[in-house]
């Protein structure tokens, strides 16, 4: 009987450390300090849905002073959260090898933000504003593509944006660069207003956003392991906006103490809400999805804004092989 038993426990010990051994390791970088914005993730992890996948994620928190993306590029880190696609363009013009593999967000955050009662009902409204304040990368790219689509912005409205809502509150004519799932609630919490909201995305800057980046050489070496990555990072979002978040929350808390329930509550309302996840080809096809459609479309949209050059085949630079199959949608219920 002690014979079998003695067996049994190391039979056990030995399934344990083969399935352990059996996970693939990948270290996938964010693009700024845990929220709510990247909830799908931490919820994968979690939840154990990455495991389920066969995998065993890292998640490397990103911020002001960390350099994810070049450590992407060196080979150190798997995936990397990329910001909206004038990026991966960018490194395209530039022959970086990166490729985006998924989209999370169909819309991006970027918002415009003015105060109540000024009059401003719609996008264009904004050009009457003497004053813009956005960062140097704002300016560079969509204010470009405002001058381009809209009549009346000019350039003389740009001040530079300092991550200080204070200038704009104090300036009633004035509006500011945001995240919509961020910037506001700091306005409310600060101001006591409740501003009016421009969201780029519903003006036509459309953009995906918050993707999966991954090297081109490490993602068509790897196609098992960026299926699976990408699959379980769409159930990870499905459980997170649906199921019981709390577990990830409690991991984003972990890397950003900073971050407060009250923000989290909001961000995730606030993605709900503008579809940020969940609009589109993503009611149908799942999240994460990309199409040829879009992409080309924002590409011509920014080429004619004088953003980037045309002549590129941006093919190379996104796959939709890994999408758009309808994955985790039974999650929602």
């Amino acid at each position: 009987m002690r014979t079998s038993m003695t067996f049994g426990i190391l039979a056990a010990a030995l399934m344990t450390t083969t399935s352990a051994h059996a996970l693939d390791q990948v270290k996938f970088g964010t693009n700024w300090l845990a929220q709510a914005e990247h909830g799908g993730y931490y919820q994968a992890v979690a939840d154990g849905t990455y495991e389920k996948y066969g995998l065993d994620v890292e998640i490397i928190q990103g911020g002001p002073q960390a350099a994810n993306r070049s450590l992407l590029l060196a080979g150190k880190i798997d995936f990397f959260m990329a910001g909206n696609m004038l990026q991966p363009l960018n490194a395209l013009a530039q022959d970086i090898p990166v490729i985006e593999v998924a989209a999370i967000f169909q819309k991006d955050p970027q918002v415009i933000i003015a105060h109540p009662d000024q009059g401003l009902e719609k996008f264009e409204d904004l050009a009457t504003l003497p004053t813009i304040f956005m960062g140097k990368d704002g300016f560079a790219s969509y204010f470009q593509w405002m001058k381009s689509a809209y009549e009346g912005f000019k350039d003389e409205q740009y001040k530079p944006y300092t991550f200080n809502p204070g200038p704009f509150l104090a300036d009633k004519q004035s509006a500011q660069q945001g995240y919509i799932t961020s910037e506001p609630f700091a306005i409310e919490e600060v101001g006591g207003i409740k501003p009016k909201l421009f969201l780029l995305a519903d003006a036509g800057f459309e953009t995906y956003s918050t993707m999966i980046e991954g090297r081109k050489d490490f993602v068509m070496e790897n196609k098992d392991l960026t299926q699976r990555f990408v699959d379980a990072t769409i159930e990870g979002w499905y459980n997170y906006l649906y199921g019981d978040n709390a577990a990830a929350n409690e991991l984003i808390k972990k890397d950003n103490p900073e971050i407060t329930d009250a923000q989290i509550t909001f961000s995730i309302d606030t993605m709900k809400s503008f579809g940020l996840v969940e609009s589109g080809e993503a009611l149908e096809q799942g999240i994460g999805c990309m199409t040829d459609e879009k992409q080309k479309g924002f590409y011509d949209t920014m080429v004619t804004a004088g953003v980037v050059e045309a002549g590129f085949d941006i093919t190379d630079v996104y796959t939709t092989e890994f999408v758009c199959k309808g994955v985790g949608m039974d999650l929602k219920g």
